[in-house]
């Protein structure tokens, strides 16, 4: 992949969507194998010049999610790398037993990707949000999850799946015009935690593209409060990075942030870790909480969940000073 500050910019106006479309046609000019499957999504997920060009190498199945990922684990039993794509909450609750059977139990090398994560579909409304899809799929054995931050890592993430013989699920969220979080080329690792800043007092960890709010929060922070933030951008929800996770001990708290319910996503995993130590530390799960409230713009659901840089630095700041 040709990394340039021209293609990071192109990637924050295209969004997640729109930067992993552009990575899946260089993918499949480069290797045949490559299969891009959509349920009725083409344009959405990003594909059209794929589908436009290498038309052989595109398949539209229809509404029907379940049977998507059949077709894509008979292909990848024929030595395909199918990508299987469609909405997030789809993906994981639509079609969780074909997930199950096909990509965990049989281990088939599908990639599964599911854009409109969180509160991407705004309008849509609760029945197009995807706020339980980490949750729903992370307990399925040999699945490996992504969540990458910006435009440039959903580019990359794809490319990294593509380069495992393995079963992955890719959790896109956010818009067009996301915030860029990685401003030069880095090395993407699947398994691997990216520490974007350094701080002594609280750690916050954080998944997909509230990533940037988190940033923000830790600026927050630092510059009312005095508090030192480490932010860490944990792009794989699995397996997690637990030689990140014992560098980041010794810190008076830790936050998790996510565009998900706060029960069984990033926050549970941290959490599932942290209790397994001999000195567990304080966790802050910040995310999805209350119900599933009115639909509105994704700007509107993210304050109103209070993920927003602002809300996510007084949330820590509560916990931090009652600590």
């Amino acid at each position: 992949m040709d990394v340039n500050p021209r293609m990071i910019r192109t990637c924050s106006i295209l969004g997640q969507r729109g930067s992993v479309g552009v990575a899946m046609l260089d993918l499949a000019r480069r290797d045949e194998r490559i299969i891009a499957l959509v349920a009725d999504v083409g344009s959405p997920s990003g594909l059209d010049r794929l589908s436009a060009e290498l038309p052989a190498q595109f398949m539209n199945v229809g509404i029907a999610e379940q049977n998507m990922i059949g077709v894509a684990a008979g292909l990848a039993a024929g030595g395909h790398i199918p990508f299987a794509f469609t909405l997030a909450n789809f993906a994981a609750m639509r079609a969780c037993e074909q997930v199950r059977h096909f990509m965990g139990y049989m281990k088939e090398n599908v990639k599964l990707v599911g854009f409109g994560g969180g509160f991407a579909m705004g309008m849509f409304g609760n029945t197009h949000y995807g706020v339980e899809d980490i949750g729903a799929l992370r307990s399925i054995e040999h699945l490996v999850m992504l969540s990458p931050a910006d435009g440039l890592s959903a580019a990359k993430a794809v490319e990294s799946a593509a380069n495992i013989d393995a079963p992955v699920y890719i959790r896109l969220t956010g818009l067009i015009n996301t915030p860029i979080v990685y401003a030069e080329d880095y090395d993407f690792k699947i398994g691997k935690a990216f520490r974007l800043k350094e701080g002594k007092d609280v750690a916050v960890i954080s998944a997909g593209v509230v990533t940037a709010n988190a940033l923000k929060a830790a600026e927050i922070l630092e510059k009312d409060h005095g508090v030192s933030a480490t932010v860490i951008d944990m792009s794989t929800l699995k397996p997690i990075d637990e030689d990140m996770m014992r560098e980041i001990g010794g810190v008076g708290l830790i936050a998790t942030v996510e565009e998900h319910n706060i029960i069984g996503g990033l926050g549970s995993a941290v959490s599932e870790y942290l209790a397994a130590r001999d000195d567990p530390m304080p966790i802050l799960r910040i995310g999805v909480t209350g119900g599933y409230l009115p639909a509105g713009d994704y700007a509107y659901k993210i304050e109103q969940y209070g993920l927003d840089p602002a809300s996510i630095a007084n949330k820590i700041m509560a916990k931090y000073g009652s600590a």
